[in-house]
């Protein structure tokens, strides 16, 4: 058994360039998982001079813990949307996935990318909650989407009830990212092991300081998982820290779909290299619950080939935190476990406002989108719940 990420084995130590001078470029990309690549991609054939740091080598952060699925069918987050902000906006949101979607896969087929891209059918099922999986049937429904009802999933595990839903993809996330570096390092410099140590601002710069080396940049772009060094902005107040626990089992038996549950605990299924079973399971909030061997426990008695952990960022109205905070800084965070997806949503968003463009997104996933009280009121229970789990 080896304790880590199978998609670790991909990382790429080679043709690795370091910070080794002072710069002055147009846009600092900061953070090198998929959505500083993403975004990075985007700004290929623009007229502008853009520099990405990694502070370890490409997709080694969350990027390379990820369960890697691409769809559109995410735990129930259109019945929460719905619930906690209102219909336009649980649309508006299904309608940006679906665009990732599309985005991902053009990127991959026009690039020629080998990442193992797999279509696969997505299912959403619960044991108990039927209530809630009928809601979001029935906005799915409503967006235009095609839902099957369900009752037992392709490798025949019964469920009380669950919904399918096709036009959704698996891949291998490291893989990907190497073939993006490939594409982009000749015209946009990709620095690892080059760690941020201090970003200044002044008037209308930014000073970020690497490796003893100097860059000045017009805009910052933050993609760096969790930017709780953002005082002005406080995270810790606007989100909650989640860890799953994650395990690659042998499997020969050719199926090819992923799922997830609705309800607590997670069961999140997918299916890797026709020959291994993903299950992520036990997700819980760190504030209350850090008990890291009871959980691998339970993972090792599966005799699994490999397991490893994951860190998400799940927000209060489960929408990510995509845009501008001040003056030419802008961040991409808060994913709430879809990073796959969501990584070129902030793509999309964060290209468009600073080429000034308008996106039908930005307002979306606003990082300072106003709250209603029912949002509001978790400020104190998350500022509490982030002190306790740093």
């Amino acid at each position: 058994m080896k304790n880590k990420s199978i998609w670790s084995n991909y990382l790429n130590n080679n043709d690795i360039k370091v910070i080794d001078e002072d710069k002055n470029v147009d846009i600092v990309i900061i953070g090198g998982g998929i959505t500083g690549l993403s975004i990075a991609y985007s700004f290929l054939n623009d007229n502008c001079n853009v520099c990405l740091l990694e502070k370890n080598i490409i997709g080694s952060g969350i990027t390379s813990k990820s369960t890697a699925k691409i769809t559109y069918l995410q735990d129930g987050i259109y019945e929460k949307i719905n619930r906690l902000r209102n219909y336009e906006y649980a649309k508006l949101y299904y309608e940006s996935q679906r665009e990732a979607i599309d985005k991902i896969i053009d990127i991959i087929d026009s690039n020629n990318i080998d990442c193992d891209k797999q279509e696969s059918d997505s299912y959403l099922f619960t044991f108990s909650n039927t209530k809630k999986l009928d809601k979001e049937k029935e906005l799915l429904t409503s967006f235009g989407c095609n839902v099957e009802s369900i009752t037992i999933l392709s490798d025949g595990l019964k469920v009380k009830r669950g919904i399918k839903c096709g036009e959704t993809y698996t891949f291998n996330p490291i893989k990907y990212l190497n073939g993006l570096k490939e594409i982009i390092k000749d015209k946009i410099p990709i620095y690892e092991n080059s760690c941020v140590k201090k970003i200044i601002k002044n008037k209308d710069y930014y000073l970020i300081r690497s490796n003893n080396h100097t860059i000045k940049a017009k805009y910052v772009i933050l993609c760096t998982h969790y930017p709780y060094f953002l005082f002005p902005y406080l995270m810790p107040l606007k989100c909650s820290l989640e860890k799953s626990y994650i395990a690659l089992i042998k499997d020969d038996s050719n199926n090819n779909f992923q799922a997830i549950t609705n309800e607590l605990p997670t069961l999140s299924i997918r299916y890797v290299e026709d020959k291994y079973k993903l299950i992520l399971t036990n997700s819980n909030n760190l504030a209350y619950s850090q008990n890291d061997v009871d959980n691998f426990k339970k993972l090792i008695k599966l005799k699994p080939e490999y397991v490893w952990s994951n860190i998400d960022i799940i927000t209060k109205d489960y929408l990510p935190y995509i845009g501008e905070i001040d003056n030419n800084l802008y961040i991409a965070t808060g994913y709430n476990t879809w990073g796959m997806t969501n990584s070129m949503v902030a793509c999309s968003v964060i290209h468009d406002l600073i080429a000034n463009k308008n996106n039908k997104y930005s307002n979306l996933v606003n990082p300072k989108r106003k709250n209603n009280l029912s949002i509001s009121i978790k400020y104190p229970l998350y500022l509490i719940n982030n002190m306790y789990s740093f």
